[in-house]
């Protein structure tokens, strides 16, 4: 048996950018060259709150740089590397929460 296709206009939902993915758009627009230092990246993101869940939870581009526990930077690259983990960290406290257990729970 097979399915109906969706019946909807034909356009994608708007999809939802977190961790990683929400910060490169960022630096994609940011001035900024590596190497750079810790201070230079959060001032060149305007110390952004980058979201790490669909939920709605963010954390500033300063706190994350933060618990990288690093002052510098090389590349682009590196930058998302280490801050990966950290992200993942935040999102896995914010679903362990109550309150993010509730919003879990709401279909919204």
């Amino acid at each position: 048996m097979a399915a109906r296709p969706p019946t909807g206009d034909g356009t994608d939902p708007e999809a939802i950018e977190f961790g990683i993915a929400a910060l490169a758009a960022d630096l994609d627009e940011a001035d900024l060259t590596f190497p750079a230092e810790t201070e230079t990246i959060a001032d060149a993101l305007d110390h952004v709150a980058v979201p790490v869940d669909a939920n709605e939870t963010t954390v500033t581009i300063d706190d994350a740089l933060v618990a990288t526990e690093r002052t510098q930077f090389e590349s682009r690259n590196q930058l998302l590397n280490e801050l990966h983990p950290v992200f993942e960290a935040y999102r896995a406290e914010a679903s362990t929460s109550l309150v993010g257990r509730l919003r879990g729970l709401l279909p919204f």
